[in-house]
């Protein structure tokens, strides 16, 4: 009789365990990012995927593509938005283009001096709020960012003081960075991010604006040019990731949940290791006998006036206006602009 009890309990658990199994919902992922594996930002991005897979106990998939290797990295959104990819790990840099009020939430060239300001915006000062329906427009889910922190450039000559720009022919992501250099002085290149190397091999151009300090040692820029700046200034870019609204919508709420609070866990661990990765890779770069030039304070307010004086410019369309009107609001309460 007890064997009988025993045996009827364990087929009760197994028929329990075996409906579990059945009714679990898996999903399946396509995400591209525009980093190398190699780099920092490419090995959070696979940290990010590692966490999820594990978090869901195995029910989210993903296949990782990197190096923008499926299409390029300012088609990833696009790619993603039609079914190509599900998910765009790149940055609303790329897509500009189809409402300047992406360049807002994006890079807020000249504003915010470190990623906790900057995150603090994007994750509690209305930034979220303000970007979801923009995203949405577009077909696309935005799931969350992740800041490295300031960027800073690779050159073949020295670049320590706002002249310095003059003539300087360099990479330039799209939007409103080429518009700041150009008054500058400068002659910003729009180019993918994976073709900077070669050009910079070959003498296309002088240098480039890539990435952090630490992004740019694992792309190997500096092999190939001896001059750069740190701390960096110009341009502090948040990368996102954002999914495909109906494949997002899909998805059982406990993997979207997953999806969003393991991409704010990813914007502390990036903003954390890009402050000891930046510094090791400042001190290898100085043994090597690179040049970090570390900007003076009227010249860092040079260039945060004339960046400053470009936003409204480029804010043309009454989202963009919006996100501007709201930085302000919030740089002022940080004491890094009159109100």
């Amino acid at each position: 009789m007890k064997f009988m009890k025993l045996a009827a309990a364990a087929a009760s658990t197994l028929a329990i365990v075996g409906a579990s199994t059945a009714f679990a919902q898996t999903t399946t992922l396509r995400i591209q990012t525009h980093y190398a594996p190699e780099t920092v930002s490419g090995q959070l991005a696979q940290q990010y995927v590692d966490d999820i897979v594990a978090m869901s106990n195995g029910e989210i998939q993903v296949e990782m593509f990197y190096s923008a290797s499926v299409v390029k990295s300012v088609e990833t959104f696009d790619a993603a938005a039609t079914g190509i990819l599900d998910c765009d790990m790149t940055g609303s840099g790329y897509i500009v283009g189809k409402n300047s009020a992406f360049q807002f939430v994006a890079d807020i060239m000249g504003g915010y001096d470190t990623p906790y300001q900057q995150l603090s915006w994007l994750y509690f000062g209305g930034g979220r709020e303000a970007a979801a329906p923009l995203y949405n427009k577009f077909g696309m889910e935005l799931i969350g960012w992740w800041v490295y922190g300031q960027e800073s450039f690779a050159s073949s000559k020295p670049i320590a003081k706002v002249d310095d720009f003059k003539g300087w022919k360099f990479r330039s992501p799209p939007g409103m960075e080429t518009k700041i250099f150009e008054k500058l002085g400068a002659s910003p290149i729009v180019m993918d991010f994976t073709e900077i190397f070669t050009a910079l091999e070959t003498g296309i151009i002088d240098g480039a604006d890539a990435s952090g300090l630490a992004n740019n040692v694992g792309l190997g820029l500096y092999d190939l040019v001896k001059f750069a700046n740190f701390p960096g200034f110009h341009s502090m870019p948040s990368d996102h990731l954002a999914c495909n609204k109906a494949v997002f919508d899909a998805m059982p709420a406990h993997h979207q949940r997953i999806m969003k609070v393991t991409m704010e866990a990813l914007a502390l661990r990036t903003a954390l290791t890009f402050e000891k990765k930046n510094a090791e890779a400042a001190a290898l770069l100085r043994s090597q006998g690179v040049t970090l030039s570390q900007w003076a304070p009227e010249e860092l307010q040079k260039f945060r006036d004339v960046a400053q004086s470009v936003w409204p410019e480029f804010a043309d369309t009454p989202e963009a206006k919006a996100l501007v009107e709201s930085h302000l609001n919030y740089l002022g309460q940080l004491g890094l602009v009159s109100n």
